[in-house]
């Protein structure tokens, strides 16, 4: 006998035989009871059964569910779709660019863990609110608003509130990305910037933005950069060639990032930058 037929024996004996003794053990005290008390207990597990049925009743209707295997699915497809639906929203907006920009600002002065990666995609967030906010103001005039009072289908509803945010995405991407994407899902052309599908218009959004924040963040690093450059020729010339330059530019960099009010300059570049 091998040796996994021995363990798959042994584990048949160490959990199936109790099994069987503690369930004919039950069944023999079972059959001692009086006829009386079978009955009541009887009675007492149908009441019992009936009443789980009815409250799994009640919860299905109040849920809205039903024996639909198709009604099943299109739960299961809502739920996945609202779990995805912050990573979503996300990529379609501004975010992925203020994040990225102001971790640039983070890496050009030479702090590396301060702000904390917190502070940044908590302002991150909160910026692309505000930057955002025309966009969502036309939501709810256009989209949520007539919903709620009963003007719009929810069909109707999900169409009116991607145009703000289609109109949105297509100004903000470059034509060469734009026309990167149409051509590898083999669209030739559209009539309008509206009559782009967004499986095409998505990727070529977040592209861009990944491009234009490259270029604000090279744009940063720059006066820092001269900073660096010109420390490290004074250490040089002084014969301090031991010492890290970064050691006596850190300072200097906050210093003059806090004299031409650094945030207010990042933060205004990125507001522009939306425009």
């Amino acid at each position: 006998m091998s040796k996994a037929r021995r363990c798959i024996l042994v584990l048949f004996i160490a959990l199936i035989l109790p099994a069987m003794f503690f369930l004919s053990g039950s069944t023999v005290q079972a059959s001692s009871t009086a006829g009386t008390e079978i009955l009541s207990s009887a009675e007492t597990k149908d009441e019992g059964e009936s009443g789980a049925a009815t409250a799994a009743e009640s919860l299905a209707d109040a849920l809205g569910i039903t024996q639909d295997n198709t009604d099943s699915i299109k739960i299961i497809i809502w739920l996945t779709v609202l779990s995805l639906a912050p990573s979503i929203l996300i990529m379609m907006t501004g975010f992925t660019r203020i994040v990225i920009v102001l971790t640039f600002v983070r890496n050009a002065i030479g702090l590396q863990q301060t702000p904390p990666n917190q502070v940044i995609v908590g302002l991150a967030l909160f910026l692309t609110f505000f930057f955002m906010a025309p966009v969502v103001d036309e939501i709810k005039t256009n989209a949520y608003d007539p919903y709620t009072a009963g003007q719009l289908t929810q069909q109707e509803a999900i169409d009116e509130a991607i145009k703000p945010l289609h109109t949105f995405m297509a100004k903000q991407t470059y034509d060469r990305d734009l026309d990167l994407f149409m051509s590898m899902a083999g669209i030739q052309s559209v009539p309008t910037a509206a009559d782009i599908p967004l499986h095409v218009l998505i990727p070529a959004f977040v592209t861009s933005e990944l491009k234009r924040a490259f270029q604000i963040g090279f744009f940063i690093f720059i006066p820092f950069l001269v900073i660096d450059m010109i420390v490290a020729s004074t250490l040089m010339s002084m014969g301090m060639m031991m010492l890290p330059p970064t050691v006596i530019s850190l300072p200097f960099k906050i210093l003059l990032f806090v004299l031409v009010d650094g945030w207010d300059l990042v933060i205004k570049t990125l507001f522009n930058s939306f425009a």
